[in-house]
């Protein structure tokens, strides 16, 4: 499949300081869901914000390329990113109630990209808004349609950036933690409703989240982001099965909720705060069990390992881990 999305060696600074982004290349196929999962901190909402320029102030922001189809979204003057975003590629947030905006009623906001992106006067648009609601199973759409925010449950408030992220029939979805904060069932039927519009559009999704259990329902190809580097990448069902980096082995564990003979869950040791600053060595080294077993102690203290391919794994299975990178040479 023809890429749609392609990011080469995109970095982001704030100032002086170590980067947050560092080196990041990722694709996403026309059609295709690319799940980015990593534990808070680790550089997925800065990708996102990365990819629509939408950057804190202060942030510095380098890439090799970051194209949206045709589109060189480094270059693009900021009229350019006011075309691409909400029109060829939308996002849903964390947090839809503070996304939205409080004083602009529900109708407003999700006419607002069917007049600026498909032309729509407002009589159709408001007439649109209605059928939008209604698809994406909002109950009475014409009184939602009226509503502000501050009157919206978590999930129909999702529910509504939802239908007006899909207003303009975007190429692309980015979904940043879109279930966080609801409960088991609104999730479910979050997730099953993006999956619904992804099929209905063909459009590519990148579907940001910390837990993988949530993304083996709906991802077709998984990339795992430590400290600001893909260390993990490949088809879901190999990923989960058969993850070959020691972060991702431990983000499945954390996933499972099993405890251990103590009844204890199991926690990834220490804290992830200082691998960004660089020591020349593997990033996760100082929460690693596997360099000690695997007798490279010496090469994770010393150099970071590249992103190659997995032992064992199928075209497209790459990890960054120099026991996984001996294991495949002595194979």
């Amino acid at each position: 499949m023809a890429a749609l999305l392609e990011i080469d060696r995109l970095t982001v600074t704030f100032g002086g300081a170590s980067p947050v982004l560092d080196g990041v290349s990722l694709g996403i196929a026309e059609g295709e869901v690319l799940a980015l999962v990593g534990e808070s901190g680790s550089g997925k909402s800065m990708t996102a914000l990365s990819i629509m320029r939408l950057l804190p102030e202060g942030a510095r922001m380098d890439a090799a390329a970051v194209r949206l189809g045709e589109t060189d979204l480094v270059a693009a003057s900021e009229g350019q990113m006011n075309s691409v975003r909400g029109g060829q590629a939308s996002m849903l947030f964390q947090q839809p109630k503070r996304a939205l905006d409080p004083t602009a009623t529900v109708g407003s906001q999700i006419g607002e990209p069917l007049r600026k992106h498909l032309g729509m006067s407002r009589s159709a648009a408001r007439r649109r808004v209605v059928e939008l609601l209604h698809d994406v199973g909002v109950d009475e759409p014409e009184r939602r349609a009226r509503s502000y925010p501050h009157q919206l449950s978590g999930g129909l408030a999702q529910r509504v950036m939802i239908a007006a992220a899909m207003a303009a029939q975007p190429r692309l979805l980015i979904a940043d933690e879109p279930t966080t904060a609801l409960d088991v069932t609104v999730e479910a039927q979050i997730l099953a409703l993006i999956a619904q519009k992804k099929a209905e559009l063909g459009m590519s999704v990148l579907f940001i989240s910390h837990d993988l259990g949530v993304v083996a329902s709906i991802a077709d190809r998984i990339a795992v982001m430590y400290a600001g580097r893909i260390v993990e990448q490949g088809p879901t069902a190999e990923i989960l099965d058969a993850p070959s980096h020691p972060y991702t082995q431990a983000l499945i564990l954390c996933s499972s909720l099993r405890p251990d003979e103590s009844g204890e869950l199991y926690v990834i040791p220490d804290g992830a705060g200082l691998e960004r600053v660089s020591s020349g060595g593997c990033r996760f080294q100082s929460r690693c069990h596997r360099a000690v077993e695997a007798h490279v102690e010496h090469h994770c203290a010393s150099r970071e390992p590249e992103l190659v391919a997995a032992p064992g794994g199928t075209s497209g299975h790459d990890t960054r881990c120099w026991a996984a990178s001996t294991m495949r040479e002595s194979a």
